[in-house]
């Protein structure tokens, strides 16, 4: 393949910087999870950089963003390639900058710690809970493997949300520091109202090269699964969990019967096949009231609790949150090539009634996963739901009947931030993106609003985080 880019002058430049260019592994470390998704499949499977480099230290990404800019070679950032929208995928070719191996934890204090972008978010536990009993606040359900700045940089919140939101909201993320793609780098430190210039905008206007993020008290979490003979009753009896703030909850999941006893292997011979599912994970000492409480809920049945389990039967057993969010979808997937997903937000106060209407039209071919959040205070949650994909334009009919319905939708099916529904990019974003990055080589074509100037970023819609415009950001 011949390339548009002088890959041989960059290797000079950069040195004892480490690079690889064997075709087969870049294009390994140039793919995320996008094949979620069968629209972004046959979009993006042809994506390869040219290059994939490694620095492992600020000094080094430094190194490689000025030589980069000097010979206008596009960058796109990747941590360890968790992502499910493409979100470090070179479109453009070029460098695919692997932070995976700048990965210490610098610093561990009371309440907040300080890491490199590559810290898989498991490791940083394992420091932070031997140093302090602390833990992350929040993570995907792909903890053992994904990195806390591609997490930042590509991700909204997971496993801890239905106690402290998401990444959008004050306070979950305390201090950054971004390097610029300029004839000569500099490191922006963002704290504030700034951090939304950089959360969930995948790398397009800076790479992170430092994270400071707050953390909880780490408890000993025990894994519960609770079964209902509806999923009304499930629902309810989740979103009422979720409102009783005494119990330490990490994360709260309702999977609609048949999906978990079809999908979830491993855990199948706990799991009725007509059981609808609430998977709790709750602090071990919270556990009896937890119990207390569901034994209140006529035909709630207690199907499987970690700390009960002997070795024999614990073994193997994937946890609770490997059960949630995203890999729900990856387990589906293992079974039923044909099923894809959907990200749906059910807003308060009517998310139960919501859900059940909306599942009464679509009966078999949607089926329901429910994840319970803190969103603006609020206990909800978002949907994502299973979907039994036929074609692009069925799958189109179906998130427009959602939206009409009254439950926005967060397209897993795009791989620009505008069209996905996270971000939108007003004039603030657009300035800062001029400013950290004036040549438009940091992950080009995922920003529209910078690709097509007559696009309207105006234009109604929801979007998952906040506008630097109503953040009051200049």
């Amino acid at each position: 393949m011949t390339t548009r880019y002088d890959i041989a002058a960059l290797k000079q430049r950069l040195g004892a910087i480490r690079t690889e260019d064997n075709p087969a592994l870049v294009k390994q470390k140039s793919r995320d999870f996008f094949w979620y998704s069968p629209v972004l499949k046959r979009q993006l499977d042809h994506v390869t950089a040219d290059l994939v480099v490694s620095p492992t230290s600020e000094a080094e990404v430094l190194e490689v963003l000025a030589a980069c800019h000097a010979l206008g070679i596009p960058v796109t950032p990747r941590g360890t390639g968790t992502g499910n929208y493409g979100q470090a995928m070179p479109l453009s070719g070029g460098v695919l900058l692997d932070l995976s191996g700048f990965n210490k934890v610098l610093d561990i204090g009371h309440g907040r710690y300080v890491a490199e972008p590559g810290a898989v978010m498991a490791r940083i536990d394992d420091e932070t809970r031997a140093h302090s009993r602390q833990e992350l606040r929040l993570h995907p359900s792909t903890y053992q493997t994904a990195s806390i700045g591609g997490f930042i940089a590509g991700g909204s919140g997971g496993v801890g949300s239905i106690k402290w939101g998401g990444l959008r909201d004050w306070g979950n993320i305390i201090r950054l520091r971004v390097a610029t793609m300029e004839a000569t780098p500099r490191i922006l430190e963002l704290q504030g109202e700034d951090l939304h210039k950089v959360a969930h905008a995948y790398g397009t206007n800076g790479i992170i090269t430092q994270v400071e993020m707050p953390l909880a008290p780490a408890y000993e979490w025990v894994d519960a699964i609770l079964g209902f003979p509806s999923l009304r009753a499930a629902t309810e009896f989740a979103n009422e969990l979720g409102e009783q703030d005494g119990l330490a909850l990490k994360n709260l999941c309702v999977v609609a019967a048949p999906a978990p006893h079809d999908y979830f292997l491993r855990h199948r011979k706990f799991l009725p096949r007509d059981s609808h599912l609430v998977i709790v994970m709750v602090a071990d000492f919270a556990v009896e009231s937890l119990l207390a409480y569901a034994r209140r809920v006529k035909g709630s049945e207690l199907l499987l609790r970690s700390d009960r389990l002997s070795p024999e039967e614990a073994k193997g057993l994937p946890p609770a949150y490997e059960l949630g969010w995203n890999h729900t979808t990856l387990r589906a997937l293992r079974v039923d090539p044909a099923i894809t997903y959907l990200q749906v937000l059910y807003p308060f106060p009517n998310q139960v009634d919501l859900i059940d209407r909306i599942h009464a039209r679509f009966g078999d071919e949607v089926v329901c996963h429910l994840e319970f959040v803190r969103f603006d205070g609020k206990v909800t949650c978002f949907g994502l739901p299973l979907v039994r994909f036929t074609t692009e334009a069925r799958l189109e009919e179906i998130m427009a009947i959602h939206e009409e319905m009254g439950a926005p939708i967060f397209n897993p099916h795009r791989y620009t931030l505008e069209e996905g529904g996270m971000k939108q990019t007003d004039e603030a974003q657009l300035a800062f993106k001029r400013q950290a990055d004036p040549q438009g080589l940091l992950n080009p074509g995922k920003m529209i609003a910078w690709e097509d100037p007559s696009y309207d970023y105006r234009a109604g819609g929801t979007f998952l985080f906040r506008s630097l415009s109503e953040a009051g950001v200049g």
